[in-house]
């Protein structure tokens, strides 16, 4: 009897060849962009030998030249590893291509060393049966993300074609995400912060403004005060990890609640970061309706403000 034959994945190839205004750019930038995947999945499939310049391997550091022929191969999704849970969500919108959740504080959107169960990817399997696979087997139909301890709104999609064209819309600034962020100490007036994000020098589980981060853009406005603290509308025009908490902290604001980047004992009893993505701007990846999705501040930020507003 024969030997089983190997089951071969598929392979989607991309090929282009780099435009003189992205010259300069690091290769795993170029891929994800002209691909239209995370530059953290373009990263993997260099590291896998899946993505050549010119007909050759090369590195995710490489710097594109304009006319630069890169070759971008991506197999087919893999199997999910995570596994389904009945854990109840809060449903914003959902139809046969995506899926906006208002998520709660304390749940980890995908599963990670030391988070394998209770994430938002094991709730929505649960829910929908199946995701986009393009995010790996352990971030299905992940587009963007929030931390752990912020709340608010996240959409998923369900399908390939939904995720290429939410990722697209998040890469070319065309999908939009609002959040309000109650920050220590009295914020006169509204401003951006851009100063490039990267890994902390010493402390590798931190961020941190950086020379050599990514570049990293935070609109905000005040919204209302309260005597020492500062409710901010605040917008995000890139989204780098724990931005918004980083650029906060950077210009001596940092977010109530967060011990990581602020105070390490709060005035207040907080479970997390003040921090609740309010609105989600996009276009639905199919009709080409333009949508807007609002989630109200949850009962402990509500009850913090109303606190404050009550010492005026």
């Amino acid at each position: 009897m024969s030997p089983p034959v190997p089951k071969v994945r598929a392979i989607r190839v991309i090929e282009c060849i780099i435009r003189a205004e992205d010259a300069g750019k690091r290769l795993d930038a170029a891929a994800a962009e002209y691909a239209l995947i995370s530059r953290s999945y373009a990263k993997n499939l260099i590291n896998e030998g899946r993505v050549s310049v010119n007909g050759a391997p090369s590195k995710a550091s490489y710097t594109v030249r304009e006319s630069d022929r890169i070759r971008v191969e991506i197999p087919e999704p893999e199997v999910l590893d995570a596994q389904p849970q009945d854990i109840a969500l809060d449903v914003v919108y959902e139809d046969c291509d995506l899926i906006v959740i208002n998520k709660p504080r304390g749940m980890v959107v995908h599963p990670a060393p030391g988070h394998g169960e209770g994430t938002l990817v094991n709730a929505l399997l649960h829910h929908c049966g199946d995701l986009s696979g393009i995010g790996g087997s352990m971030r299905p139909g992940i587009v963007h993300r929030i931390d752990k301890d912020t709340t608010g709104l996240i959409a998923v999609a369900k399908n390939d074609a939904a995720h290429q064209s939410l990722s697209a819309q998040i890469k070319q600034k065309a999908a939009s995400r609002d959040y309000y962020a109650l920050v220590e100490g009295v914020v006169k007036t509204g401003g951006t912060v851009s100063q490039p994000i990267g890994r902390h020098r010493t402390d590798r589980k931190k961020m941190a403004v950086v020379n050599g981060g990514r570049s990293a853009v935070t609109h905000y406005s005040v919204k209302e005060s309260y005597g020492e603290y500062t409710l901010l509308d605040v917008s995000l025009e890139t989204g780098r990890t724990h931005q918004i908490r980083v650029h906060m902290a950077y210009i001596g604001h940092p977010v109530v609640g967060d011990s990581v980047y602020g105070r390490k004992k709060q005035k207040f009893s907080l479970q997390g970061q003040m921090l609740h993505a309010y609105h989600l701007k996009l276009t639905h990846p199919v009709s080409g309706e333009v949508m807007d999705f609002y989630a109200p501040l949850p009962t402990d930020f509500e009850s913090v403000v109303n606190i404050l507003r009550s010492y005026e």
